[in-house]
């Protein structure tokens, strides 16, 4: 059964469409990314799909609850991270994990906070103000709330923002420790390593799903070829290649130029033509990026706000 199921989700505000029929499902125990440029649709598609907006469109279930009758059920079962931290700066760790314990009724609230501290670490920091946390042991508090009342699926939005490398990987390895033990996760995120630790990937852009399927699938199916440009005075190179047939992306990485076409045959004539015109440039086939992917749908999909 898919912890996620849903088809055509519409939301407007106004006179903008911000989620444009979208339809994704998500099996139970897996881990998918949600990416996508800012302002693409990816919170209000999550708020949609944790009971905190009805959808104007569209229909499904969400651990087996249906989106638009079960709101209520949904929010019990769901553990949701949003975007902004969202707990009281001015309340100790072990006070905002009482707070939410009692939320959800559960009983006997010192065990479960007891045991949700001792889970992630952070018995010895229970009596430490929220405020002063550091960017990563925030991160820590707000995941911890979310799985204290054991939810059957977890909804994150862009958790890591502004995390250092290390916490990024300490909380993504305790994001497969819970899925391991069947919990669903669906995350928003802009950062291509976290993208590769999903089994699978959705890109939305400017409300419309322009992509899903494991990284590998979403990188083949783009269709685009790379090449990787050596050589002095790239700089003059990158310039050189601006605009000319087949060059849809020029992009300097570390001491070379990454190019990058969707019409192989075409790019391949203009590098040739390069080499005859620079000697000493040496252009050799690369790997595409799921990075190169996404500029490519960025720079083709319309924005939805304008």
């Amino acid at each position: 059964m898919n912890a996620i199921d849903v088809r055509g989700l519409v939301k407007r505000f106004g006179d903008k469409t911000v989620v444009d029929h979208v339809t994704m499902s998500v099996a139970e125990g897996e881990i998918v990314g949600f990416l996508g440029p800012n302002g693409s649709g990816k919170t209000t598609t999550i708020r949609m799909m944790c009971g905190l907006l009805t959808p104007d469109e569209g229909t499904g279930t969400v651990l087996g609850h249906d989106l638009l009758t079960d709101g209520l059920r949904i929010k019990r079962e769901v553990g949701y991270m949003t975007q902004k931290f969202s707990f009281y700066e001015d309340l100790t760790i072990g006070e905002n994990l009482e707070f939410v314990a009692r939320l959800y009724e559960l009983q006997p609230v010192e065990k479960y906070v007891a045991d949700t501290l001792a889970d992630l670490g952070l018995t010895s920091r229970r009596n430490q103000l929220a405020g002063t946390l550091s960017g990563g042991w925030k991160q820590r508090l707000a995941l911890a709330a979310c799985i204290m009342h054991k939810p059957k699926l977890l909804l994150l939005d862009e958790p890591t923002a502004g995390v250092d490398p290390k916490a990024r990987r300490e909380f993504w390895d305790e994001i497969h420790v819970l899925a391991s033990s069947g919990l669903t996760v669906l995350v928003s995120t802009h950062y291509m390593d976290e993208a590769e630790r999903c089994h699978r990937i959705s890109y939305i852009s400017y409300g419309k799903m322009l992509a899903t399927g494991t990284v590998d699938e979403v990188v083949k199916n783009a269709g685009l070829s790379t090449f990787v440009v050596q050589g002095k005075r790239l700089d003059k190179v990158a310039t050189a290649l601006a605009g000319k047939p087949g060059v849809e992306q020029v992009a300097p990485f570390g001491a070379t130029l990454h190019v990058v076409g969707s019409n192989r045959a075409l790019l391949q004539n203009t590098l040739s033509v390069l080499e005859r015109i620079y000697p000493g440039v040496r252009i050799t086939p690369g790997e595409t990026s799921l990075e190169d992917v996404f500029i490519q749908f960025m720079a083709g999909a319309k924005d939805n706000m304008g």
